[in-house]
């Protein structure tokens, strides 16, 4: 017997080796009809699984995290069935669930069509009807092998030679046969709720000098309620998917010729800098200081400052004068150079260095997206020299100034993490546990709420990352402050402390939009494209009734022009109607309409977007309005 539990209730006697669905059953648990897999001790197991030894066992339902897991994973395993059904050439490779959903990985030469994905989920469907009860069993290394060679599937050969010599787990459900940890649902009949989303290309093992295979992407749920939602989220994310608003608002574009970098065009090239501009304010009133760095320096100080031995396969580099050089991918070993060029006295600290300088970075074909992951960036990237004294007060502003950009865009809902030391990292244990500690008393001590992320750490040190949550919920990492005393080190960056001797420097890195091409594209997002009016590339557009009012039209452009406010005309021979719809879908915040009464009374009729019309003003009054809108003072982070 074993001693077995319910969470919170006593333990009772339990015959070992009893499945955990039957475990749950004789405990009393309520809603066991209902359940999917079991949860014992800590791990996710299946209900079929036996109990063998005493803990705690509890019901894992379709509707909680580790639930959907399986769900989804289970339903990675029917498209995977359903595949070699209609398609039994093919070959199967990989399934996991991802955010959201779950893809799978197949060898398909001839490739799928949009119309096989129609085809293949009704297959999923037929199969799911057949409520086939899914199987688990066990196999040696060596006889796994065998099997799926037998079958042809030699992505499964490759994977099982590369895990370690054990029992290996397969899942059989009918007619298929899956290499799989587990754990999955009962039966297919569990689900009910699933839908196939996309195709896309993928390396094996996202290598790409692996070859193509071809991606199918779903996604499942509980109930039928929550994927509707699910899908109308889906609808909503592809209109406001920044790549699709990019283009339509002529902001930027991509061209093979440069993969994974963005070309900014002019209203596009405004919004970048306006967001550079806003920031270059913050620093004036935090004490920041700008600074200009190369970008191609020796590769022997990325060997100095350890990126040469942790980063390199994310590096570009090239030759010069018989040297190796490489493109830099991060500000700060510039900037170490930096500090340690004058002897620093302990009242020249904090030291707050700024740099906007092109970032260069290697990411994979795989993995670039849009503005969210580009080849060629830049940050609003700082770094703080300061004694151990100021560390606390200096990590304490930089919150300060993620908070105030957050209230400035309407985040109003943030997650904050503290990263610990990761496996692959340099640095003295005691140097790591200093600067954990620091960061930790810093949110606590500003009742800050976080969580922790163990390993999650920068390689030089740990890390804190501010998190925000869009307006459809998704979240997003934008800033970050890492504490570093290892490169202080590498790097033998002192002061001379008060008592005249030298003392080792703490290094400081932080971001607060983070790269900028990525904030644009979570902001563009966020907002659906509807930018604030002070960010706005086109602040206004006069639009012309007809053909009379355009020398009034012309003349108050240039009024409004050299006030500062970025305004255009559309003077075209149109209808009203068409010209206010096309400066809609452009997003245009305020369209000033032109008539023959507004150019007699030397007005303009303003109309907002998303409010309709408002009462004609005078051109000299407007300018006011949208001066004091979109030019106040710098106080709590507005611009």
């Amino acid at each position: 017997m074993v001693q077995i539990s319910l969470p919170g209730a006593e333990a009772r006697p339990v015959r070992s080796g009893t499945p955990a669905r039957a475990a749950l059953e004789e405990l009393g648990e309520r809603r066991i009809s209902e359940a999917i897999a079991a949860k014992f001790e800590d791990a996710v197991i299946d209900l079929s699984r036996p109990l063998t030894s005493d803990g705690v066992v509890a019901a894992v339902y379709g509707d909680s995290p580790e639930g959907l897991d399986v769900l989804r994973h289970s339903t990675a395993h029917l498209l995977a069935h359903a595949v070699k059904r209609l398609f039994p050439d093919i070959q199967v490779t990989i399934g996991p669930v991802i955010d959201r959903g779950f893809y799978y990985d197949f060898k398909h030469p001839a490739g799928f069509a949009p119309d096989d994905l129609k085809r293949i989920e009704a297959m999923m469907a037929a199969i799911a009807s057949e409520k086939i009860p899914v199987v688990r069993s066990e196999l040696p290394r060596a006889e796994a092998i065998e099997y799926f060679r037998g079958l042809g599937e030699h992505y499964k050969v490759e994977i099982i030679e590369s895990l370690p010599d054990e029992p290996l787990s397969l899942y059989t459900q009918g007619d298929f046969t899956d290499l799989c940890r587990g754990p999955h649902v009962p039966t297919t009949g569990r689900l009910k709720a699933f839908k196939l989303t996309s195709l896309a290309g993928a390396y094996w093992r996202g290598d790409e000098r692996n070859e193509m295979l071809q991606r199918v992407y779903g996604t499942a749920f509980a109930t039928p309620k929550e994927l509707k939602q699910h899908l109308a989220f889906i609808e909503e994310a592809k209109r406001r998917d920044h790549r699709k608003l990019g283009r339509e608002l002529d902001l930027f574009s991509f061209h093979p010729e440069a993969p994974a970098s963005p070309f900014f065009h002019p209203k596009g090239t405004i919004v970048y800098n306006q967001l550079v501009d806003y920031i270059r304010r913050l620093y004036d009133r935090y004490g920041y200081q700008e600074v200009i760095t190369p970008q191609v320096l020796d590769v022997d100080l990325w060997k100095r400052s350890g990126h040469y031995d942790n980063y390199k396969e994310n590096m570009y580099f090239t030759e010069l004068d018989g040297r190796e050089m490489a493109v830099k991918p991060m500000n700060c070993p510039g900037h170490c150079l930096l500090y340690g060029a004058t002897k620093r006295s302990y009242r020249d600290l904090p030291l707050r260095l700024a740099d906007f300088g092109r970032l260069h970075r290697y990411e994979r074909s795989g993995v670039t997206a849009g503005l969210t992951r580009v080849r060629s960036f830049s940050q609003d990237d700082a770094h703080i020299f300061c004694t151990p004294a100021q560390v606390e007060a200096e990590v304490g502003a930089v919150v300060s100034m993620m908070f105030d950009i957050y209230d400035l865009f309407g985040f109003e809902e943030r997650r904050i993490y503290l990263g610990t030391r990761p496996e692959k990292s340099i640095g003295e244990d005691a140097l790591w546990e200093r600067a954990e500690s620091t960061l930790q008393r810093v949110l606590e001590d500003r009742e800050i709420p976080f969580e922790t992320n163990p390993g999650d750490g920068a390689f030089y040190g740990p890390k804190i990352d501010f998190c925000i949550l869009d307006a459809m919920r998704r979240e997003w990492q934008l800033g970050t402050v890492q504490l570093d005393f290892s490169l202080p080190e590498r790097f033998e960056l002192d002061y001379v402390g008060n008592e005249g001797r030298d003392e080792r420097v703490v290094m400081i890195h932080r971001a607060l939009l983070g790269s900028i091409e990525r904030f644009m594209a979570i902001l563009i997002e966020h907002s659906g494209g509807d930018l604030p009016l002070w960010l706005a590339p086109v602040q206004a557009r006069l639009i012309t009734v007809t053909d009379a009012q355009e020398a009034y039209a012309k003349e108050t452009l240039q009024t409004l022009r050299a006030a500062g406010i970025r305004a255009e005309a559309d003077l075209r021979f149109e209808k009203l109607g068409f010209k206010i719809r096309e400066a809609e879908l452009q997003k245009v915040p305020i369209v000033l309409v032109i008539g023959d009464k507004e150019v007699e009374a030397g007005m303009v009729a303003p109309r907002r977007r998303k409010q309709g019309n408002q009462p004609a003003v005078r051109v000299a009054d407007f300018i006011d309005a949208i001066a004091a809108e979109i030019r106040p003072e710098l106080i709590g982070g507005v611009p």
